[in-house]
């Protein structure tokens, strides 16, 4: 027998010990017991591969009966449908789960536009400098596709079938090979637009909006970690990752660029303008010449665009009630100044007291008081009162702020180097790059811009994500009734797994409520006297192991509930714990026994290429995880500084 089946049979009999160690004798059991027992059955009836959600339904109805029984036999049945109806009505009037199928749906399409093999391409010249290119260039893609679909099978099964020769081929080993897919292909389901982001948050109840800001920046840290743990491997063991060798780095160029190149200059600007203005384009068409000039510049119009629009922002007008109010006070400041020598003006000025009365101090007089009215009254409100008396007068701009002048500088002198070495091969680069990584790169951050920056509802965007994975297709000419069919039967299957997984998951969790199991739990978590480090500690160490047996779905249906409800005793916002879960369950598909990353790679590698080769290449990137976990606890502002910018 493998030795995979024997680790399964080994957590499974953990579980079962443990249930019997942990619960007392049958005499003794109530149900609060009997829902930890439930719990235990369902972690072992998943893992021996009955299905999740009807697995959840099934022991969910029959420990409802058990509970619903013990209080009212006569009704116990009654109350088990009533509750199985109520919990399938209250999944399907959930709005947040509608843009699961859009999301799905979205991604399947741009799965079948044939987009990751350009994409893999061209990444993959335009990092040969880098240590470990091949590598490098397969997490990048992996990331930048896995964002767009967010199904890491098919990912890992594309990569696997273009990524893993390409560097079998190349020198690299097989560990790192394997390891670099399939934690590149795992990225889809933390960085946004994700689908376990919209269950943690239907489940948790937190918004989908700010998980989604919140898991921007860990998801490109944890990205980032992959990508220097490469170049630092491929630079201290050249042999698990040999350089691209100059062979291969060589670009094919065109006709017209190979005329130029020779005969004016190698460097794409100066080439390009001295072929149009000279009389030496005669080779050449002028039209070429132009629209490759046109691409050649489209790097400065984008800084040109983005910095246009930053300074327009950051010199706008005060707001027109910031500019009211001031007037307002400067108009009454200066109109009591003019008018406290003839008379009070609101009360401003002390009374006269006559006869014996408390007379007001010199010093307070009223006509004092008109004197130093103008010197106390601030220039600045003045001057906007008497500018806002002409009406229709233009509004004065701000002057920018140092910040962004130093910005300004740095993408200049960044352009410069940039076209100091442009050359014809960089530009055949950037032109691949143009086909393949913008667009996707365009229209993902579309979706998530209208979604952080509050325009569209995640639904909405979920549904715009749709359209443009239409127009993806038919834009790379893939758009027919074979991929809108397949892509349609492969959205409703998806969506109806997830839905049908939630009505489970609900069911379960309320009887898990009714038989006292997490009263149970609470109890017990807090009779230990934790403080929040140690519970953040303990719920993330229960998570990491449980991404041993078990996938994503089932921690975030089952345990979340668990969990949830102890959060506000340790003063934990749920947003941070969700981000940190996020990155936890990264290991569920990197994990074994069911590791289903290394499943999906092994149906497309060689038969050389065997499944202990994978595992041990995803456990170096499973470590980066848990250093990013770290990292994400140490420094929270990695994942709460976007929410709290643009929602508080």
């Amino acid at each position: 027998m493998k030795k995979e089946v024997w680790f399964g049979l080994t957590i499974m009999a953990l579980v079962v010990l443990s249930a019997f160690v942990l619960l007392p004798a049958p005499a003794d059991m109530t149900n609060g017991h009997l829902g930890l027992l439930m719990l235990a059955l369902v972690v072992v009836a998943i893992m021996l591969g009955f299905p999740t959600a009807f697995t959840l339904m099934g022991m969910g109805m029959i420990f409802a009966w058990i509970a619903y029984r013990s209080s009212n036999p006569d009704l116990a049945v009654q109350q088990t449908l009533d509750l199985m109806v109520q919990r399938a009505f209250s999944v399907m009037s959930n709005d947040v789960l509608i843009s699961i199928p859009l999301f799905v749906f979205m991604g399947y399409l741009i799965e079948r536009a044939n987009l990751i093999e350009k994409l893999f391409k061209s990444m993959h010249l335009a990092m040969a400098r880098v240590p470990g290119s091949l590598a490098v260039a397969t997490i990048v893609t992996c990331a930048i596709f896995a964002t767009a679909t967010g199904i890491v099978g098919a990912v890992v099964t594309l990569m696997g079938l273009l990524a893993l020769p390409a560097m079998l081929r190349a020198g690299y080993s097989v560990q790192l090979s394997a390891g670099a897919i399939t934690a590149g292909g795992c990225l889809g389901i933390l960085i946004p637009p994700s689908v376990m982001l919209i269950v943690y948050g239907a489940t948790a109840g937190v918004s989908v909006v700010k998980l989604y800001a919140g898991a921007f920046f860990p998801g490109i840290m944890l990205a980032t970690l992959y990508v220097i743990y490469v170049v630092i491997l491929a630079k201290i063991k050249p042999s698990m990752a040999p350089p691209m060798s100059a062979e291969d780095r060589v670009v094919p160029l065109p006709a017209f660029a190979q005329v130029v190149s020779k005969e004016i200059s190698s460097n794409v600007l100066p080439g390009l303008i001295g072929a149009i203005k000279g009389k030496r384009n005669a080779a050449v068409p002028m039209r070429e010449l132009l629209s490759h000039l046109g691409i050649a510049i489209l790097p400065a119009l984008a800084v040109a665009a983005i910095m246009g629009a930053i300074y327009f922002k950051v010199t706008a007008p005060l707001p027109v009630e910031a500019v009211e109010g001031v007037v307002a006070m400067g108009g009454e400041l200066s109109d009591s100044a003019d008018s406290a020598e003839e008379e009070n003006v609101s009360g401003l000025s002390e009374p006269e007291v006559e006869g014996d009365g408390l007379q007001t101090p010199p010093t307070e007089t009223a006509e004092t008081k008109a004197d130093a009215a103008p010197a106390a009254a601030p220039a600045a409100p003045v001057a906007v009162s008497q500018a806002s008396e002409t009406p229709g007068a233009p509004a004065e701009r701000q002057d920018a702020p140092l910040s962004f002048w130093i910005a300004l500088t740095s993408c200049v002198v960044a352009l410069a180097i940039f076209y100091a070495y442009f050359s014809f091969a960089r530009l055949e680069i950037f032109k691949m790059l143009l086909g393949s990584f913008f667009p996707l790169a365009l229209m993902i951050l579309a979706v998530l811009g209208t979604i952080v920056f509050g325009l569209a509802t995640p639904t909405e965007a979920a549904a715009m994500g749709s359209l443009g994975g239409l127009l993806l297709a038919a834009a790379y000419r893939r758009l027919n009734y074979v991929v809108l069919r397949e892509s349609v039967y492969l959205t409703a299957k998806t969506s109806a797994m997830v839905c049908w997984l939630f009505v489970g998951s609900s069911i379960f969790s309320a009887a898990f409520a009714l038989l006292g199991g997490q009263e149970i739990i609470n109890n017990w978590v807090l009779g230990m006297d934790l403080t929040p480090l140690q519970f953040m500690i303990l719920a993330q160490v229960v998570i990491f192991l449980l991404g041993w047996p078990l996938e994503w779905t089932e921690i975030i249906v089952i345990f979340m509930p668990i969990f949830i409800p102890l959060l506000p005793h340790f003063g934990i916002d749920p947003l941070f714990f969700g981000l940190l879960v996020a990155l936890n369950l990264q290991t569920a598909f990197l994990s074994p026994p069911v590791a289903m990353a290394a499943f999906y790679l092994k149906g497309v590698s060689p038969p050389h290429v065997t499944l202990n080769q994978i595992f041990s290449g995803m456990l170096p990137f499973m470590a980066i995880q848990v250093f990013a976990i770290v990292l994400l606890y140490m420094f929270p502002a990695i994942g709460m500084w976007l929410p709290e910018v643009l929602y508080n």
